[in-house]
Parts: structure tokens; C-alpha cells; sequence
């Protein structure tokens, strides 16, 4: 994970205060995608051994972080405040670091649960000995949701695009190639030409969004971090992340509660691709990291399957607005 280096600072008595904060970021893993003379997909985190052509693409692997800090209080005894601009529950870690002669209420490391779009006071900081200087880092970690320590009961979902349509699984559960960080182990790769619509596959609060990056399908490590995407948060505090979207083409904006089924932007070709896909993953947050959970799409006939493997899936949904 990705940080901004924080920088030591020391207050003497009198004069004024100014602390810089480290936080966390997203990133995208790079995986390689080939096809084996059986005519199998493979999907590895590098490049296949002999000579056979291959295509490089990056997945996000969560949303980029929206907890920003502002400092009040006093010179001598400053107090930090953290806003969530996330439409939906944010953890937030907070902990100290080189500091000297320093004391804080509440004691550091410490954990907090930042509601949706809400701001906190949440660490005041004052010298140990009044008439010495002071000097400290404070660094701060956010994981969207709330934490979780159980997994949801209802792990089925409908498949994200319209009833009458079916597209490939091009990488399944807990795939023994690639996806083998935590937060996409069970992610699903949907082959899907650019333009598709991409439907919830549950209803919830949309979290987070982004549109603005173009669809190039370029494989250069400066587009790693800018595929466009929507994270849809539901009830049971799981949430849903359709990644690698069109350009512009958002039908949802954060803090929309929508249905399932609900148009909520068009596949696309963002970010660091070769190819057109739609890069779906649920996740939870279990000890301020974002785990990714196994699940079972509806079928059109009203059972359900696991996508543990390349095939087609139909769609069971007819879009809505």
C-alpha cells in the first residue's frame, strides 16, 4: 500500500504548531492473462514461461481513499479532526510515531468507526512537560466499511448485466493464478465489450465512484491507478466494487441508494488493460483490510452456480433506472 511520507515537526513554547499526516492509498496489481494450446485461459501475477503470446492488465484492488484531516484546537494543545467522504462507514486507524514529549487523549494506536459523510474530533495532543517543546508524527490508515468479524449470511448475487445476455467468466473463485491478495481472491473477470451495461448485483447506498479516466486498454504502468469504478455498500455491510468502467458513463452518483438491477454505468476498457472486461469483487473489512468473499451468482431458471471456473453466465435482471 501506497503512503505519503509524514515529516517529523518540533514545537517550542509560543510558537505555532504544523503537523503533516501520512494516508493510505489504492493500488492496482498487474496480472497476465494467455491461452494454453488446450485453448484455456490462464491468468497469472507474471508473464508465462516459454514463448507464448500473452496479454498484461491491472485490477484495482480497492477505492482510493476519501479521509482528509484538518487541525484545530490550540498551538499547545492542537486537536485533529477526520472527515469521512465516503457515502458510507469508513475505519479509520491513527498512531504516533517519533514522538517527543508528547501525551494524547485518547492513547495511540487507536482505532475509530467514522460514519458516512460525518466529521470527528478524534486525537488531542499536548505536551508532557508544559515549558519543554514537542514533537511528533501522526500517521493515519482508512478501509472503507465498517469492520466486520463474520461473514455476511446471503453470499448470492445476480449477475451484473441484463436478462437475454450472457458473457464469460473469464477468471473464477479463488483461481490458483492470480488473485491472490486478500481483497481479490474472489473476484469474477467478465469478458464484456465496451458499452455493456453494467447492472447492480444488489441493491445499497452507492459509496464511491469514478468516471473520468479514458478507456485506452493501454498496458503502461502510468495508467495502474486509473481505472474508472462504482462501490455500491449493502446493508449487511458487504460491499460490491465493478471495476475498469466506461468512460463518462456513470448513471449513479455517491449517496444514491439504488435497487438491484439498477443501470449503473457501461463496461469499459480504464485504467491499466489490454482488453475489455469488467473486474467484479465483494468485500468486507476484517481488521482494517478489505477482504474479498466467495460467492454464487443467480441463475435465470432460479437456481444458483459458482463461478470457480471459465464458462458463461446469463443474465437474470432486466435493467432499471
Amino acid at each position: 500500500m501506497l503512503s505519503r511520507r509524514p515529516r517529523a515537526v518540533r514545537c517550542w513554547p509560543g510558537l505555532p504548531l504544523l503537523i503533516l499526516l501520512a494516508t493510505s492509498l489504492a493500488h492496482a496489481q498487474d496480472i497476465y492473462k494467455w491461452q494454453d494450446e488446450g485453448g484455456r485461459w490462464h491468468y497469472a501475477d507474471r508473464p508465462p514461461p516459454g514463448r507464448l503470446p500473452f496479454e498484461a492488465m491491472a485490477v484495482a484492488d480497492s477505492a482510493r481513499s476519501l479521509v482528509s484531516e484538518r487541525r484545530g484546537g490550540t498551538e499547545r494543545r492542537p486537536r485533529h479532526f477526520f472527515r469521512n467522504h465516503f457515502h458510507g462507514p469508513a475505519e479509520l486507524e491513527l498512531s504516533l510515531t517519533a514522538a517527543t514529549n508528547v501525551t494524547t487523549q485518547p492513547p495511540l494506536p487507536a482505532r475509530f468507526v467514522l460514519p458516512a459523510d460525518d466529521e470527528r474530533g478524534l486525537l488531542t495532543i499536548s505536551a508532557a512537560d508544559k515549558n519543554a517543546a514537542f514533537s511528533y508524527r501522526v500517521s493515519y490508515l482508512s478501509v472503507p466499511g465498517r469492520p466486520m468479524d463474520r461473514l455476511p449470511e446471503q453470499l448470492v448475487f445476480y449477475p451484473p448485466f441484463a436478462r437475454g445476455s450472457a458473457f464469460p467468466i473469464s477468471q473464477g473463485l479463488d483461481d490458483t493464478h492470480t488473485h491472490k491478495d486478500a481483497a481479490n481472491r474472489y473476484a469474477i473477470d467478465f469478458g464484456m465489450p465496451i458499452g455493456t451495461p453494467v447492472l447492480a448485483a444488489r441493491g445499497g447506498v452507492v459509496m464511491d465512484a469514478m468516471q473520468r479516466f479514458p478507456d485506452h486498454g493501454r498496458v503502461d504502468p502510468a495508467l495502474a491507478s486509473k481505472a474508472n469504478f462504482v462501490r455500491v455498500l449493502h446493508d449487511d455491510g458487504s460491499m460490491a466494487v465493478y471495476a475498469h468502467l466506461q468512460r463518462n458513463s456513470l448513471r449513479v452518483r455517491p449517496g444514491m441508494r439504488i435497487a438491484e438491477g439498477y443501470w449503473l454505468a457501461n463496461s469499459g476498457n480504464s485504467g491499466y488493460s489490454s482488453g475489455p472486461h469488467l473486474h467484479f469483487v465483494v468485500q468486507i473489512n476484517i481488521g482494517m483490510a478489505l477482504e474479498s468473499l466467495p460467492l454464487r451468482f443467480y441463475l435465470p431458471d432460479g437456481g444458483s452456480m459458482d463461478p470457480d471456473r471459465p464458462q458463461r453466465l446469463s443474465g437474470v435482471l432486466n435493467p432499471g433506472q
